[in-house]
């Protein structure tokens, strides 16, 4: 599974990055403000940083003004894929930016049968929200599992890439279905390193180590 960064701040991805836990990138709106900078700056920073893809959003809401959003971002390095939402007008981006040799994210997918239209427009990725379904009582991970048994029925190659992953388990229940990519802030990477027991255990490691009165250097 390939993991992609959730965030705007350049800090914690090159973080991330020297560990080799950065295989691409996700921006949207919301990071761009959080992060307070000029959205094609923060951008080409991060495109230089790391050498997978960047998802930057294009704004406009029809067709035609998506489409010179997509071109221009896509200006800004080679490592770029346009992120458009799961629309009408975002379908017909698609489908024009895929035919440019621009690579699309598809954001905000809700069901299957959107993440199959984006697949039959051209879509690289498909971007469905795990977090979001749950907020509202439904089964997040379950999407998951039925965009993977469609894309195999048919062997669409548009990359699934689980979104608004706000937990561990959420990333080991996508790599357990099948998701090609998932992306998550940097918090939720690093806590898949974490366990009670591990703490626990290395608590009496170093208890133990004490006794002996001994020192490595």
């Amino acid at each position: 599974m390939k993991f992609f960064v959730d965030t705007a701040d350049v800090q914690a991805i090159a973080e991330l990055n020297d560990l080799g836990m950065v295989d691409g990138v996700t921006t949207n709106p919301s990071l761009i403000l959080k992060s307070g900078r000029n959205i094609v700056e923060v951008t080409r920073e991060i495109c230089a940083l790391v050498s997978g893809p960047v998802s930057a959003e294009v704004v406009a809401l029809k067709s035609p003004d998506m489409i010179a959003e997509g071109r221009k971002l896509a200006d800004i390095a080679p490592n770029i894929v346009v992120k458009v939402p799961l629309t009408w007008d975002g379908l017909k981006t698609c489908k024009v930016l895929s035919k440019d040799g621009i690579k699309v994210n598809v954001t905000l997918c809700f069901s299957a049968n959107q993440a199959l239209i984006a697949a039959k427009a051209g879509a690289t990725f498909i971007s469905p929200f795990i977090g979001r379904l749950d907020d509202i009582n439904m089964d997040g991970l379950e999407l998951i599992s039925d965009i993977r048994i469609i894309y195999d029925n048919y062997e669409y190659p548009t990359e699934i890439l689980a979104a608004s992953v706000r937990s561990a388990n959420h990333v080991s229940q996508c790599a357990l279905i099948g998701a090609d990519v998932v992306t998550a802030p940097p918090a939720v990477i690093k806590a898949l390193a974490s366990h009670p027991l591990t703490d626990r255990g290395l608590e009496q490691f170093m208890a133990d180590w004490a006794k002996t009165g001994q020192k490595i250097l």
